[in-house]
Formats: structure tokens, sequence, C-alpha cells
């Protein structure tokens, strides 16, 4: 059997479900495929904490016990390893099975590449590196804050459908990038009908990320917070619920309390979506998606598509996000609709409302023949596997 480690970050995004079920779709969808996937994460011990936020040993930390709750969750304990940078597991891994599974395995996805234990790294046959966020990756690579990460790969893949071509402004690096469609797994994500449920959109979003702001050539490129800020008037023009399970710290007030006044819905992300389950139930519960995407995507025209759109579409829920330029790599107008400004955005949640259960069977249908899991691995794993 073909084995493969997807390296990810789960325990260090703890109580993040949106970013759990990235690396879920991954590991799951290899899984479907016939292949012995294996989650592999590394963490930093220092960066642990407790239930209340603050610094505690891993053995004891919150990081671990999300860890150990999502493995469960999804079957994986036996196929899962927390690992410290010198390699050593934490918890239940198994080092020695871990070991075996590298010195054999002919595939690594690393996502983000959150691996870089050298053992782990170097042992399967090749090396992949997936990057989530074009433009950080990128730029910090040119800058050389990534310490010759990329370098280490022999295949880099990007969410960022139009890097590598004209019209987008992030620089390759020399590197040759291939676009990926984020994988969804649609076997999770089931389609839940095309009745129009109450005009709610939803969206879950971090207002600032933990990335600070990119700055090249003199530009310096916008965050989430200041996309948002551009639609902040949107729910004034629409008879229609818009709410954003907003991780939002508390020296935004400002910004809270002008998302307020323009008629957006707040939530905690936490408290709604803050487990795999939740999440999904989060996300079905609402009528579709809108939201604004992170400044520098949309301003570098990188193409970006997020995964989070990929569980409304997939659950038959339509998805109205900004224009980030993924347009020519990924039909949409029906189920997936894209927006440059206010007055576009207002029209595309009308347009869905006028027609719902067409935009929900359209939504459904772009899942199954672009963002299925069996499809989009399953041709990665035709070029990557000769």
């Amino acid at each position: 059997m073909t084995v493969v480690l997807v390296a990810g970050a789960l325990a260090n995004k703890a109580h993040n479900a949106g970013e759990a079920w990235v690396r879920l779709s991954w590991v799951l969808g290899l899984r479907r495929l016939g292949l012995d996937a294996w989650l592999v994460e590394q963490i930093e011990p220092r960066t642990c904490v407790d239930a209340q936020g603050r610094p505690a040993p891993l053995e004891q930390s919150e990081n671990l016990a999300w860890f150990d709750a999502v493995v469960e969750r999804f079957g994986l304990r036996e196929r899962a390893v927390l690992v410290q940078p010198d390699g050593t597991p934490v918890g239940h891994g198994d080092a020695h099975a871990l070991r075996d599974a590298a010195a054999v395995a002919d595939l690594l996805i690393n996502i983000s590449g959150n691996l870089t234990v050298p053992g782990l790294l170097q042992s399967p046959r090749r090396r992949v590196y997936v990057d989530l966020d074009p433009g950080y990756t990128q730029l910090w690579h040119l800058g050389g804050a990534l310490g010759g990460a990329l370098e280490r790969h022999d295949h880099h893949l990007t969410v960022g459908l139009a890097v590598g071509r004209r019209g987008c402004a992030i620089p390759t690096g020399g590197l040759e990038w291939r676009a990926v469609l984020p994988p969804v797994l649609l076997d999770e994500w089931r389609h839940i009908g095309d009745d129009a449920p109450a005009p709610r959109f939803t969206t879950v979003a971090s207002w600032r990320g933990g990335y600070g702001r990119l700055e090249h050539d003199g530009r310096l490129y916008g965050q989430k917070a200041h996309e948002f800020r551009r639609f902040a008037g949107l729910p004034r023009r629409l008879a229609a619920t818009l709410e954003a399970a907003l991780d939002i710290h508390p020296d935004d007030e400002a910004d809270v309390k002008l998302l307020q006044t323009n008629g957006w819905r707040l939530a905690d992300p936490r408290a709604v979506a803050g487990d795999p389950d939740a999440f999904r139930r989060y996300v079905q519960g609402s009528c579709g998606e809108l939201s604004p995407a992170q400044g520098v995507y949309v301003e570098t025209r990188s193409g970006w598509f997020g995964d989070r759109t990929t569980a409304y579409l997939a659950s038959g829920r339509p998805a109205i996000v900004q224009d980030t330029g993924f347009g020519p790599q990924l039909p949409h107008g029906e189920g997936l609709l894209a927006f440059a400004n206010l007055e576009e955005a207002a029209r595309a949640v009308k347009t869905v409302l006028a027609d719902y259960p067409k935009h929900a069977r359209a939504a459904r249908r772009l899942a199954e023949e672009h963002l299925d899991s069996d499809r989009v691995l399953g041709a990665l794993l035709e070029d990557l596997l000769p």
C-alpha cells in the first residue's frame, strides 16, 4: 500500500475548526483513495497553553487535548502523531511506527511547511509543499524568512489559482507553482436540500489573522480587516441577514461598532463553530456564504480560493465571495458568485435569493465536478506518483 505523510497544523490551531477541516480533507481524502495516509504535526512546546490561554506544559495543554479529540473523532488515532521539533512524539504517538512509515513513504504533503524535522522531512521519496497563503509564502521566501524551506521540497502547490499567470503580482521566486483547488469530502459535507432557508448569509473569519501586513516593492498589502471595512455598509442594501463568526481582538472595538452599526450580526467563532461538527452545523444552518477576502489575495489578483467556501458549496449552500482572480480557473455565476464592490455584492445576494433552488443545485454540482477530494487528490497522485 502507498504510504503518504500529511503534515499540518491542528494542535497549533486549537479550536479553529475550519483549519482542522483543511487537514482532515487531505488525510481522509487520501485514505478514501486507498492510501495509507498519516497525519503528523510538529509543535513547539513553548507555544502551548491551557484552557484559559495560560502557558502550559505540552502534555497538559489544550493543544494536545484538541489534537487528540479531533483525531479520535475521525478515526485517525492510530495514524496521527504530534511531534516536537526534535521528532519526539507527544501523547499516544508511536515514534517507531511513524519512523517506519516515513522510511517507506512515497510522498510527504507538507501543508504550509509545518514539518521541518529532518528525519521525517527527508525520508519520503517525494516532498510537496502546499501553500494556503499565496502572497505571504512567496514574499517571505523572497525575503529569506522561510530559511530555504521551499527548496527542500520537490513540488509546490498553491490555492492561489493565478500564481505564475499573467495578471498576478505574486513573484514565483523561480519555482513552478501548480494550482490546486481545496479538496472537499463530499460524504462529510452532504447536500442538505434546495429549499430556501431564512435569508441569512454567514462566514467564519479572523479579522486580522496572525501574519500582519505584507510590503513588497513599496506597496503595503491589506488584511481581511481592510476589505471587510469596504463592505461594512452592505447589510443596509439588503433584505437579508449578514453574519460573521468573527475572531476579533478587543482592541478592535471601533471596528466591531462599525460593523454592528451597519447591520452586521457578529458571533463568537469558538461558541458557534468551535469543533468540526459545530463548524459544519454553522455552515449548513445558513442559506449561504458571503465573505470578503484577505486584502493581499485581492490586490495581487492571486486567484486564492478558500477551503471554507468548498464546505458551503458541497452542502448545496451558494457562496458569494470577493473576487481574487479565480474566475478563469473556476466556473462561477451560478452557485458561486464573485464581487468586487458593494454594488456587485448586493446584486449577487439578490440574484441568489431570486432563484435559490437553482443556485443551491449549482453549488453542489460545482463541488462534485471540481472540488471532490476524489477528483482533486486523484489527479494530483497521477502526476506526483507516476
